[in-house]
């Protein structure tokens, strides 16, 4: 089973950290009120970074190791070459088709 650190960015601009063994899913999770209570008062969400780790344990250290960055260094994140979401939703077809239209970010 695969793993995977992701980061998603709130209506109010803030990057939730997250793992899970489908993050293209758990964005839709997050997105319907279903996530954590963060996203559920800062939705919607939207999917900007996706790293895979080795195992669970690597996950979740990452998504620790994440947590702790700056706010710009998150955003230096997202441009890196290890963000693999275009890889995911490139490898996922279907995916991609129900997740195409970005949620509209809050004034």
């Amino acid at each position: 089973m695969r793993f995977y650190c992701y980061m998603v960015e709130c209506a109010n601009g803030a990057f939730y950290t997250g793992w899970s063994n489908d993050p293209v899913r758990r964005e839709k999770t997050h997105n319907a009120g279903r996530g954590a209570r963060y996203t559920r008062m800062n939705g919607p969400v939207r999917l900007v970074y996706v790293e895979e780790v080795a195992d669970k344990a690597t996950a979740l250290k990452r998504e620790l190791d994440i947590k702790k960055l700056s706010h710009t260094a998150k955003g230096k994140l997202i441009e890196n070459e290890n963000n693999v979401l275009r890889q995911i939703l490139a490898q996922n077809p279907q995916k991609v088709d129900e997740t195409k239209d970005e949620p509209e970010l809050a004034d």
